[in-house]
């Protein structure tokens, strides 16, 4: 008994902590295999062959292991940790909290272990066969009873705003999973989609573009409605603008989906619908920018002396920019220019390195210390140089696949006076090579930053401890 209370009485801050590093981890290996893959585009023939090694079945374990790996890791060490700070209570179960971090860990190796071996469903961001989408379904399910029966145990009345945000991620990612998960199992590592022809391409893209809008957004949307006004010691600008941020975001985004499907087999009138809900999302996505960067409102100073703060704060510009050109690229008229070339791989690299990594980075620079006892992180100057290194590899990055886009849609609907193509596909694959291996020079940057962050955490828990941190005796206000 005597245990239990005084467990009761502190975070249970284990859980984060081993969510936090295995993000670093699962950052640098995702990380790493998009430069070799990137380095394929650019020269093919650098695997001689090996089929596990083929672009074809490493581009799904580098999209798998960002978003789900480095981001999910990430979405819930930090959630599990603003939780507990901003109820003012310990997590709902220790031991499911211990569940949910083992098991993610073993989606994440059968990811790594499946994906190269060739058994893939093809979904897009859905590409894991069924008996690991069972297991997600079962890790998802412990998450959320972890995480709201935390909440609804709070020793605070009031639930902040970053765990609506959280929330939300949670939830709508559950309905998104089983639904476009449904499948016929015909084999161990084998199953074919439920739906079939457009109605699968429909399901599949609501669940994707939705995956970018709840997964991808949502949840680190809370990230940043805590871990901004607590770097920047800063009330959030206006709470209000906060929660109808959150209900316009939610609503609109489910919409959006058919844009990924201009000029397909999907009737016209459901592609206008994801049209017109994708414009309608540039409202709320840049009033939620604008909260976040006008937080800093009197606190501009901080800027210059915070490399943390500064990973926050450009993390919000890259998600103003990419909320801007997303909904910009589903009008019909751009998309017929933009769809199929290396434009679209621009502009979700700009959302993913830029809003995603560098929103994460900041945030676990913020918690690791906190995590392990220390004030700060080993060396300030390592943050530094990582923020520099990463910016500038975004920025090469993305430029570089913008103008292979642009150019590419140019020469793609290029045609002589008689009708005919005046480029072959072959002519626009040799202007694009210069590029890619500017893509590659980029990716090469932000991996080298992140090896730079996996330096700085390991001297950090090697020069501190992990201390209980007590539960505060009377609720606050978080």
């Amino acid at each position: 008994m005597a245990l239990a209370s005084a467990q009761a009485a502190v975070y249970n801050d284990k859980v984060v902590r081993q969510f936090a590093i295995m993000t670093v981890v699962w950052g640098v290996v995702g990380m790493l295999v998009g430069v070799f893959i990137a380095a394929q585009l650019a020269w093919p023939d650098i695997t001689y062959g090996i089929p596990w090694l083929s672009y074809g079945r490493l581009r799904p374990l580098h999209t798998n292991a960002v978003i789900f790996a480095f981001g999910g890791t990430g979405l819930i060490g930090t959630s599990y940790y603003v939780v507990q700070r901003t109820c003012q209570t310990r997590l709902f179960s220790d031991k499911l909290a211990a569940f949910t971090f083992w098991g993610w860990m073993a989606v994440i190796v059968a990811a790594v272990i499946s994906l190269p071996m060739g058994h893939s469903t093809t979904k897009e961001y859905a590409e894991l066969e069924w008996p690991i989408d069972i297991l997600i379904a079962l890790v998802w399910i412990a998450y959320a009873i972890v995480f709201f029966g935390t909440i609804a145990r709070r020793r605070v009345k009031h639930i902040y705003v970053a765990n609506w945000f959280y929330g939300a991620f949670i939830l709508t990612i559950a309905l998104l999973h089983i639904v476009n998960n449904a499948e016929l199992p015909v084999g161990w590592m084998k199953s074919y989609s439920a739906y079939a022809g457009v109605q699968d391409a429909m399901v599949q893209w609501w669940y994707g573009h939705n995956a970018v809008g709840f997964f991808l957004t949502a949840g680190f949307l809370g990230m940043m409605y805590y871990f901004i006004p607590k770097q920047a010691e800063r009330p959030v600008y206006s709470y209000r603008l906060s929660i109808v941020h959150f209900w316009a975001l939610i609503f609109t985004y489910m919409w959006a989906g058919p844009h990924h499907l201009h000029y397909t087999a999907l009737p016209d009138w459901a592609q206008s619908v994801g049209m017109v809900f994708s414009l309608i999302l540039l409202a709320p996505s840049w009033g939620g920018m604008i909260n976040g960067i006008m937080t800093l409102s009197g606190a501009w100073h901080k800027l210059r002396d915070d490399p943390i703060l500064r990973f926050l704060i450009v993390s919000l510009s890259f998600y103003g920019m990419s909320t801007f050109e997303g909904p910009m690229m589903s009008i019909k008229t751009v998309n017929a220019l933009s769809h199929y070339t290396d434009w679209t791989v621009g502009h979700v690299h700009s959302g993913a390195l830029g809003w995603v990594g560098l929103i994460t980075m900041g945030s676990l620079y913020y918690l690791i210390p906190r995590l392990f006892g220390r004030k700060q992180m080993y060396s300030v100057k390592a943050i530094e140089a990582h923020f520099w290194i990463a910016t500038i590899g975004i920025v090469t990055y993305i430029a570089a696949m913008w103008i292979a886009g642009v150019m590419q849609g140019l020469m793609w609907r290029a045609v002589n006076a008689d009708g005919t193509l005046t480029y072959t596909f072959v002519e626009s694959v040799k202007a694009t090579f210069p590029f890619y291996v500017l893509r590659l020079l980029g990716g090469l940057l932000y991996l080298s930053g992140m090896l730079i962050m996996l330096w700085n955490v390991i001297k950090t828990i090697g020069a501190g401890r992990a201390v209980p941190v007590r539960i505060p005796a009377a609720p606050a206000h978080a």
